[in-house]
């Protein structure tokens, strides 16, 4: 969620903390040797090429005066960001991104090049900027946006519903795993019996049946705009707020096009204004 430039008249650290993802490695190994060698002529750089989630996490948190610059894709920078809120360090640090991979469509919308020499520069010569961040009351965290209930993306990025062998697959594992009967999430595209509020005030209730929930930033408000779109084709509600709670029947949601969370009965999200820093061109 972006919020207003914070630039700093001390430019940036050149000792950095180079994390370069396992899958960017795999994917487009040309690409990371650019931006390693990008880096390398302009700073002073530690390079570490962790092989999985526990590899990249002990790296960072031993970055000392260290500045991460993430090597990778979407979820590779939201990983990062993860672990450096749930550490309470995230105000502390200004991460940096070089985006590989095919999923960058998170590091573009944040105003990261997408290009491997643009970004390398960027994280070396770049500004700071404070943005917003979405932080629920299980402490996970929203870079962009979030979705209610999670919606599939074909190929081409539009929306589609979970094809059925998937459904199939999903109810077996649900038995296989002999949890206690709870009703079941609704599938993508179903109409959801959900209560919304914005900043304790009810938005709609669960009389009225919901197709779907988007919040997303407020550029430059400190606060997220919702929007519900409702079933029988009734006009979309919209709203914006620092506080977004949802519940209702077990349901699912998706955060920044990357992971699916739930099935939760009741999720908080609140606005952090300008929690993490970011350096940009």
């Amino acid at each position: 969620m972006d919020h207003p430039t914070d630039r700093t008249d001390e430019g940036l650290s050149r000792q950095i903390l180079v994390l370069v993802d396992p899958l960017a490695r795999r994917s487009d190994g040309e690409s990371v040797r650019i931006a390693k060698d990008v880096l390398c002529a302009g700073a002073t750089v530690k390079v570490c090429l962790p092989e999985g989630p526990e590899e990249f996490a002990k790296a960072l948190a031993r970055r000392g005066a260290r500045r991460p610059v993430v090597v990778g894709d979407d979820r590779a920078l939201l990983r990062a960001v993860s672990l450096l809120h749930r550490e309470r360090e995230l105000s502390g640090a200004v991460l940096s991104m070089v985006p590989v991979g095919g999923a960058v469509s998170l590091a573009h919308s944040l105003g990261i090049p997408t290009e491997t020499v643009a970004a390398a520069r960027a994280a070396l010569d770049g500004a700071e900027r404070r943005l917003d961040l979405l932080v629920d009351d299980s402490d996970g965290v929203v870079l962009g946006d979030l979705r209610i209930p999670p919606v599939a993306e074909g190929p081409s990025g539009a929306a589609v519903a979970a094809p059925p062998w998937l459904r199939t697959c999903r109810s077996l594992v649900r038995t296989l795993a002999a949890r206690p009967a709870r009703p079941p999430a609704p599938e993508s595209g179903a109409p959801a019996r959900l209560r919304v509020e914005v900043d304790g005030v009810t938005l709609i209730d669960l009389d009225q049946p919901v197709e779907g929930v988007s919040v997303g930033p407020a550029t430059g408000t400190g606060l997220a705009r919702v929007e519900i779109r409702r079933a029988a084709g009734s006009p979309p509600l919209h709203a914006v707020a620092r506080t977004i709670s949802v519940s209702g029947a077990d349901f699912r949601y998706r955060t920044d096009a990357l992971a699916i969370g739930g099935p939760v009965r009741r999720r908080t999200w609140t606005v952090r204004v300008g929690a993490w820093r970011l350096a940009l061109p």
